[in-house]
């Protein structure tokens, strides 16, 4: 592929370092690592470059199974014989890894989820159009838009759709028959982050209170 350039330069120096203390310091964890993986949990969190989940939690290699996408939108199931990256990662987690946990994770500022905002208020019709990949991957939250449309401040709305995207995911995942499934067999729980980047701040919806609380 002769477009492909090599690796630019403080990313060559950035591993070189990794490899000369992470690594040499912990070599029998990477070895144990390589033999396959073992996560508790899935997590699908937006690709925006500010959410570092784990930081967040502090977790180490091996721990999360994340799947990142614009905006953190689980798609409805559609078995369709289409390519459905998304899907396909939930699939593996669920059925080859056997996550206990899979974790839904909006976050604050979202830029995908002001993206829907605006095409959904008129204001970005060049998501409206047919090729906009970004346009069609939003269509998924176009339920949630609906929920929360009526709020006039922007920003209180965006922050609202922003929770509304994990929600949508949620009962998005639900419609996939091997999630259902293991939800009811109690072998794996769903769970819906929003994380205020600003803050700091992590919140958890809450199915009792039908909100989402401070953790």
């Amino acid at each position: 592929m002769k477009h492909a350039k090599r690796l630019p330069d403080y990313l060559t120096h950035r591993y070189q370092g990794w490899k000369a203390t992470t690594y040499e310091g912990n070599k029998a964890w990477y070895r144990r690592l390589a033999d396959g993986q073992h996560p508790r949990a899935m997590v699908i969190s937006c690709c925006d470059s500010r959410v570092h989940v784990t930081a967040l939690f502090g977790a180490e290699q091996g721990e999360f199974f994340i799947h990142r996408n614009i905006a953190n939108l689980v798609p409805p199931y559609a078995p369709d014989g289409d390519h459905h990256g998304t899907s396909a990662a939930i699939e593996y987690a669920v059925n080859a890894l056997k996550v206990a946990h899979v974790i839904v994770m909006g976050h604050s500022s979202c830029g995908g989820v002001a993206g829907c905002d605006g095409m959904c208020s008129g204001t970005a019709p060049e998501l409206e159009e047919k090729m906009s990949f970004v346009g069609r991957w939003m269509d998924i939250l176009r339920p949630g838009y609906e929920r929360v449309k009526h709020i006039e401040d922007e920003t209180e709305r965006r922050t609202a759709l922003e929770k509304e995207a994990v929600l949508v995911s949620l009962e998005n995942l639900m419609g996939f028959p091997f999630v259902a499934e293991a939800v009811k067999s109690g072998d794996l729980s769903i769970h819906g982050l929003w994380n205020d980047i600003a803050s700091g701040g992590l919140e958890c919806f809450d199915p009792a209170q039908g909100s989402f609380i401070p953790v």
